[in-house]
């Protein structure tokens, strides 16, 4: 076999692993590149990272890397070696004992090459490679799972995903990423382990989750694959409800709200995708579940409505996003995005006031991002999208929100006192501003307004 080519941002990535594993073999240790950047090299995709096994225990890394080790996951016989700045995972082969909280062993045994490969969790993750002889040790028919485009777990599938329930979701995320099917026993086993994945902290699902859907090349494909082996069920039972989840054929040719959401997931640019919009997209029609109404029309065929779907997604959005450990930073625009996103249809009626307030909230990018894939994914006109982006351009040159020309400092010089009916002028005031008109008009209909009574 010629020498794997590890493409990857870093032109010296590989050449300061080369010498990690150089050093350590000069030592009489055994050393290879291992894992996921040996999977990715024999795909021909980038590689994020290199990692090292090796026989060295962590205490010959750190004597052989005097300055340059770190005990990170030494418990685990992983050091971090640094070269040149960037760090380096160095784990001795070993064997892992016993998993009694489903993600972690109780124990490990440093052991040979052959047996480091067989606790690995899938086949494809199991080769090694020498980058001194360029060459591939394969222990477990990982080769030819991946030529074949197969994704199986090494040994026993049930017990590998009982060792550790995240492999689960890892299952489909290298499925979908990779574009590989799911061999039969591993994919029985994933369907009769899914229940148990809640064992699972609730950020690291999400983290899982939400890679997989910004970095598949077809999202809606491990979306039906999280739904069929169980998973949603496990961690986000809402979403399921849109399946089966009737719309109005006149604007939603493309079927049920699944397959309206899935739609959107496609035609969301390609990876990396940005987070919050994929949660934008998961999340902008969950309330239509619990506000369907459905009614027959003349013609005798069924209509459905889902009035204030927006609002009571919003509702359950914010929730769903908490459970899972998402940010306050994505939360806000997620659950702002999902509540506006009826909005748009408002916009060639809006005063000018409204326009430039609509317009300005910081969460606009997001919004529209989201408006636009909505039309794409059902009648697909873009008119108001358009008439959105020629509002904006119109501002280019000006804030869309300008900074208040009247303040409550304005108003509390002419008398008026402190409270809520202040604010409500202040707010009155503003919409007229941004309407067109200048200070001084701004304040003398202040002093109009002003109590007869007031001192």
């Amino acid at each position: 076999m010629p020498a794997l080519t590890f493409q990857s941002a870093d032109g010296a990535l590989a050449e300061r692993a080369c010498a990690i594993v150089r050093r350590l073999r000069e030592h009489g240790f055994t050393a290879y590149f291992a894992g996921g950047c040996v999977r990715d090299a024999l795909r021909g995709a980038p590689v994020k990272d290199i990692d090292v096994a090796t026989s060295a225990t962590p205490e010959q890394v750190a004597a052989l890397f005097p300055a340059q080790s770190v005990g990170v996951g030494k418990s685990f016989g992983v050091m971090l070696v640094l070269q040149d700045g960037v760090p380096y995972d160095v784990a001795t082969f070993r064997t892992d004992g016993g998993y009694q909280d489903g993600r972690h062993p109780e124990s490990i045994a440093y052991d040979t090459a052959e047996h480091d490969a067989q606790r690995r969790d899938f086949t494809v993750n199991a080769l090694f490679y020498d980058p001194l002889e360029a060459r591939v040790i394969d222990c477990v028919g990982g080769l030819a799972d991946l030529r074949a485009g197969i994704l199986r777990t090494v040994g026993d599938p049930l017990r590998r995903f009982r060792e550790d329930r995240l492999r689960l979701l890892r299952a489909v995320r290298f499925a979908a990423v990779c574009g590989w099917a799911i061999e039969p026993a591993t994919w029985a086993a994933l369907r009769a382990e899914a229940p148990a994945l809640p064992c699972v902290s609730a950020e690291r699902i999400r983290v899982e989750f939400i890679r997989t859907l910004t970095e598949a090349p077809k999202p809606s494909h491990a979306l039906d694959l999280l739904a069929e082996g169980g998973l949603l069920a496990a961690f986000l039972p809402e979403l399921l409800a849109l399946r089966g989840c009737p719309q109005d054929p006149r604007w939603h040719p493309e079927g049920d709200v699944w397959a309206h959401t899935a739609k959107m997931l496609d035609l969301a640019p390609p990876p990396p995708r940005d987070p919050a919009l994929v949660w934008a997209i998961l999340l902008h029609d969950i309330g239509k579940p619990a506000t369907l109404q459905t009614t027959v029309g003349p013609d005798g065929a069924p209509r459905h409505r889902t009035p204030n779907h927006a609002a009571v997604g919003a509702e359950m959005a914010e929730p769903i996003l908490r459970r899972l450990k998402e940010s306050r930073a994505l939360i806000e625009p997620v659950v702002a995005a999902v509540r506006n996103h009826m909005q748009f249809v408002e916009l060639p009626r809006m005063r000018e006031a409204n326009v430039r307030k609509m317009l300005g909230r910081p969460t606009m990018p997001l919004e529209l991002a989201l408006h636009r894939l909505d039309c794409l994914a059902s009648h697909g006109k873009l008119d108001l999208y358009e008439l959105a982006q020629r509002r904006l351009a119109e501002f280019a040159a000006e804030p869309i929100l300008p900074p208040r020309a009247v303040t409550g400092r304005d108003l509390l010089a002419l008398g008026f006192a402190p409270g809520p009916a202040l604010g409500a002028l202040l707010d009155r005031l503003y919409a007229r501003q941004l309407e067109g008109a200048g200070r001084d008009d701004l304040l003398r209909e202040a002093a109009a307004a002003r109590r007869p009574d007031a001192p």
